[in-house]
């Protein structure tokens, strides 16, 4: 029986309307700084209504970039940052959902001693593989180029455990039911395998697409000219620590242009997201 009480749920959506503000309010206060002059914002003067600046900082941010640290164009900027976070997020899919498909369907020498291995790499922080990854990369004159952006990222342990696990659960009889068809393994990975993983890797999509769109540490690293460089280093090299003057308007336009294709690719994907989670929890 469900009971309807008209003050019943108030104090829940009064709680939610609440988080929403708290969370939105940063975003907000960003949009509105990104539409006015800068020196009221530098003067501590900035009003909490938008300004009369929207079409002038966002065409300077977007085409010509600040003129102080950094004069790129936040357009290329978002354009290596998109490259980079879609290789990595395809990548990662690609490769582990292979690996794991050998795993768990190929019997072979040390298959086990393998996954181990791929297994053991979730314990082993970040900063213990910077220093030998930047040096093969520099060896192979990868510095400054997207394969040295995206390369040594595109190998994942935890989505490759992922679809080792979903693998597992798959009936036994589907594989015996593609053998007496006719099916060989490529078959049976791309007609059965595949299709049976699409929420799961629209959820892993999702999280690696901004977990690659995030990457700050790597790029910093690699890349050295203005014009390979991803927006979240852009950001950071407007923020001027000297006696300049940051220009705060084109900072919180990037910032504001930064949130875009994280939040786009988590709305259209959203119930293909919540799926896969929900079927993997399974």
């Amino acid at each position: 029986m469900v009971e309807h009480r008209k003050f019943g749920n108030l104090l829940p959506h009064l709680v939610l309307w609440a988080g929403v503000l708290i969370v939105a309010f940063p975003v907000y206060l960003a949009f509105v700084a990104s539409t006015q002059d800068n020196a009221s914002i530098a003067n501590g003067q900035m009003s909490l209504l938008p300004g009369g600046h929207f079409l002038e900082t966002y065409t300077k941010t977007l085409f010509v970039g600040t003129s102080g640290t950094t004069r790129e164009p936040v357009g290329t900027m978002l354009f290596n940052s998109m490259v980079m976070a879609m290789t990595i997020a395809l990548g990662k899919i690609g490769i582990s959902i292979i690996s794991a498909y050998a795993i768990v369907y190929f019997r072979f020498p040390f298959r086990m001693t393998i996954f181990w291995l791929i297994f053991i790499t979730l314990m082993l922080p970040v900063e213990v593989r910077i220093y030998p990854t930047y040096k093969i990369v520099a060896d192979l004159n990868l510095l400054d180029s997207y394969a040295g952006l995206t390369l040594p990222l595109i190998a994942s342990a935890t989505a490759t455990l992922l679809f080792r696990q979903f693998f597992m659960t798959v009936p036994d009889e589907l594989l015996e039911a593609s053998r007496i068809d006719g099916a060989g393994p490529f078959r049976f990975f791309w007609d059965t395998l595949l299709p049976l993983s699409r929420t799961n890797m629209a959820a892993l999509f999702v999280i690696l697409f901004i977990l690659g769109w995030n990457q700050y540490l790597w790029p910093l690293l690699i890349t050295t000219r203005d014009d390979m460089q991803t927006i979240q280093i852009g950001i950071r090299k407007m923020i001027v620590t000297s006696d300049a003057l940051t220009e705060w308007p084109v900072v919180m336009a990037t910032a504001v242009l930064a949130m875009l294709p994280p939040v786009a690719v988590v709305v259209l994907m959203q119930k293909l997201f919540v799926r896969g989670l929900v079927e993997t929890e399974k």
